[in-house]
């Protein structure tokens, strides 16, 4: 037994790749003294740092090529404004052209990450989207993996992110989670997740738990050799098929489960170690009292005459035109409860996915169908339940999805009809290839809710507006969402709550434009920083990336 273990937690995030890459190979890019650091903090009384909480470092892992990135969790828990968010997306952008020319580079993330930095809001989602991207086009050339070590963890945004990977990596402190326990008890309740109770905490997302829930790949000590080693066996053994794209496994696994009473971890890994023997299951209508929701109407209305699919009350899927139309929309009796009101939950991630590759599969050497993600989506799901069978690995494989879809070819295309909000947009919207939104005062789109994001922050929701006039990507209203170069077309004069049969041609006519601009441009995400809006208020999207060009 060794009694002089080198612990990755007790490290700062520098350090952390200084240890894992080859020795003697780390080379830093964007280091302290290049003096960029996030623009967005000072003016809220918050001391920015020199890396923004980031460490990229281009070396060797196991004498191969690569660039190693990781998060810094003692620099605002870890999370993700616009300067870290385009370090990490940017260097992997950069990986990614490296093995598209045939220079095999390699990529490792290192996770200590709450998510989005909450007073950065819409900077870090939208980072956090082209960083899962990235990940989806690289993971096509060259295993890309995570480790999550501990303390922190990660949760938010880089949740789902971490369930894009090719291989995970993890100690038995470390833990993995979409909404963090303090978040779900202030959404939920006590009674759904008490965050003080530690044991309960890591039954439910730690390390142990996930590996034994499918979740992660490895579970390791905090230990530097062990981890270091861990690394180089995944690149030298290969990995498998990358779970966010393993949709009938989990569909049938979900469909097997019965939240009726709360389910303990215990019961729930003896559930997954039966789920292999479930045969994929018939799929059917969940409950029927569905309720029209903003989103629901507007689907109904753009589909009109389609025969829609009614495997799932709470997704809906309709092929019009030539082109197919998705919704997330509430659902009384959702077998997981927390997701009754239109969250994007744990099945409605995996049904999403499923719709898009089902496209993806039968456009295989033909002309691209084009998708159209209607988005009304209040939240992912805020639940115990939801944690425990890994909602972050349900709205990956949806992120998966899309992002797939978009790099295949397929016009993806979101129409902003309502709420837009936090991990369920990004699931649902975010790697569309263009984003058009009602010109409306309820369309809403942020992080987390105004209640909860005061709470985080400690602040007053007062205060919270407040800071909106100075950081306009933590306002919630679409013309703000708009000023940051993602939304393609705000549409004025339409009637988003109950849409005339004119009003309904008229977003048709902005669908089919967007559709026939997408077919001539790239399929990435890099037109978001190339409009006015993007060129000038996410100036340093564009500033570290071409740093980043510069140095590498």
């Amino acid at each position: 037994m060794n009694m002089l273990k080198d612990s990755l937690v007790e490290k700062y995030a520098r350090d952390r790749v200084r240890a894992l890459l080859d020795e003697g190979t780390f080379k830093e890019l964007i280091n302290p003294f290049d003096g960029v650091e996030s623009p967005h903090l000072r003016d809220q009384g918050i001391v920015p740092q020199s890396d923004d909480g980031v460490v990229v470092a281009k070396g060797k892992i196991d004498g191969v090529q690569a660039v190693m990135i990781a998060i810094e969790g003692n620099f605002q828990g870890g999370g993700i404004g616009e300067v870290s968010g385009a370090k990490i997306a940017g260097a992997l952008e950069l990986a990614l052209e490296e093995n598209k020319k045939g220079h095999m580079t390699r990529a490792a993330l290192i996770f200590d990450t709450g998510g989005v930095r909450l007073q950065e809001a819409n900077y870090g989602l939208l980072s956090i989207s082209e960083i899962g991207s990235a990940i989806v086009a690289l993971r096509q050339y060259v295993p890309v993996v995570g480790v999550v070590p501990g303390k922190v963890g990660s949760f938010g945004g880089m949740s789902i992110n971490s369930g894009l990977l090719s291989s995970i990596i993890a100690t038995k402190e470390g833990r993995i989670g979409l909404n963090g326990p303090e978040v779900v008890e202030l959404e939920a309740g006590i009674e759904e997740v008490d965050s003080k109770d530690r044991q309960g905490i890591w039954g439910m997302i730690g390390g142990e738990q996930r590996l034994a829930m499918g979740l992660i790949d490895h579970l390791v000590d905090d230990d530097v050799d062990q981890i270091k080693e861990c690394i180089h066996g995944v690149y030298k053994n290969g990995v498998g098929q990358p779970r966010s794209t393993q949709v009938e496994r989990y569909l049938s696994f979900l469909q097997s489960v019965s939240v009726e009473e709360k389910v303990s971890p215990i019961q729930a890994r003896k559930l997954w170690e039966n789920s292999s023997n479930i045969e994929a299951l018939s799929e059917s209508s969940v409950g029927s009292n569905q309720l029209l929701t903003r989103g629901a109407r507007w689907f109904k209305q753009l589909t009109e005459g389609a025969e829609e699919k009614n495997e799932l009350s709470s997704v809906l899927c309709a092929d019009k035109g030539g082109i197919r139309y998705l919704c997330v929309t509430a659902n009384p009796e959702a077998s997981f409860y927390r997701a009754k009101d239109g969250e994007v939950g744990l099945v409605e991630g995996w049904k999403l996915a499923k719709y898009i590759r089902e496209v993806i599969e039968a456009d295989n050497g033909r002309e691209k169908r084009p998708i159209v993600a209607i988005v009304d989506v209040p939240s992912q799901a805020y639940g115990y339940h939801e944690e425990l069978f890994g909602i972050h690995q349900a709205l990956a494989a949806s992120v998966d999805a899309y992002a797939t879809a978009r790099q295949a070819g397929h016009p993806v295309i979101s129409l902003v009809v309502g709420k837009a909000i936090s991990g369920a947009f990004l699931a649902h919207g975010l790697q569309s290839n263009r984003i058009l939104a009602l010109d409306d005062d309820a369309v809403n789109v942020h992080v987390m809710s105004k209640q909860s994001a005061a709470k985080i922050t400690r602040r007053t929701i007062q205060e919270l507006e407040e800071a909106t006039g100075k950081v306009p990507a933590m306002a919630y209203d679409v013309r703000s969402f708009s000023t940051l170069g993602t939304l393609d077309d705000l549409i004025e004069g339409v009637n988003g709550e109950a849409p005339t049969f004119e009003d309904v041609q008229f977003i048709h006519s902005k669908i089919s434009n967007a559709i026939n601009e997408v077919r001539y441009s790239t399929p990435d995400l890099s037109h978001r920083l190339k409009s006015d809006f993007g060129t000038k208020n996410r100036a340093f999207s564009v500033k570290v990336r071409e740093l980043l060009r510069e140095q590498w």
